[in-house]
């Protein structure tokens, strides 16, 4: 099981800043898309640059035009770049393809896919490396999480490795533990916190324990 770090309301001199103090403590650190919107791909660079030895995700939410833009953020340094799920079965294998060109990987995002458990096994059929369960920030508002859900598309995924993301807390952290994802995503319960390495250290130390 890992722990990605998901940077979202930061730039660049502030992402920076951030994994300094956590780094030890993640396997991944993600380039959210509001960074990437404010900043374009250069955040993606930068971050490689000060950290050549991290794993980092560029959440680029891909939708279309698939195999171009994995190539755009692999050139960027991402090791693994994300699509939607909503997104065309087309676009999905496009993604795929180019990311096993790129020696890269794709983290498919199922935010807003309404027959998970079907979507979910057709995806996985795809030869991408992660599935992600994902309440989104306007759906957290709202009180819901993605627990539920992790365990749908935990009992159909055969090939995929399943990662969850979407509100998780240092006390909500156990029950995600619970059922066994491989990628444990944690933004705010991290960068919202006074201290943020040693929320990093606290979650990675029950992520170990398993």
């Amino acid at each position: 099981m890992k722990l990605q770090l998901a940077l979202d309301l930061v730039g660049i001199p502030g992402a920076i800043e951030v994994v300094k103090q956590v780094e030890q403590y993640v396997d991944i650190v993600e380039i959210g898309t509001p960074i990437i919107i404010n900043e374009g791909l250069h955040a993606v660079k930068a971050l490689k640059e000060a950290f050549p030895n991290v794993t980092v995700l560029a959440d680029l939410k891909i939708m279309d035009a698939a195999g171009y833009e994995v190539m755009k953020a692999a050139e960027a340094g991402a090791d693994i770049v994300t699509i939607l799920g909503v997104a065309e079965d087309a676009s999905i294998q496009g993604a795929v393809a180019e990311a096993k060109k790129q020696g890269k990987q794709i983290l498919v995002d199922m935010i807003a896919v309404k027959n998970l458990a079907e979507r979910t096994a057709q995806i996985d059929a795809f030869g991408v490396d992660y599935i992600c369960v994902h309440t989104g920030y306007d759906l957290q508002a709202e009180g819901q999480n993605s627990f539920e859900d992790l365990r749908t598309i935990k009992s159909v995924v055969k090939n995929a490795k399943v990662a969850v993301a979407g509100g998780i807390k240092l006390a909500t952290l156990p029950e995600v533990i619970a059922v066994k994802p491989d990628l444990v995503i944690v933004g705010g319960g991290i960068t919202g916190q006074d201290d943020i390495a040693a929320a990093a250290a606290e979650m990675q130390k029950l992520i170990r324990q398993g």
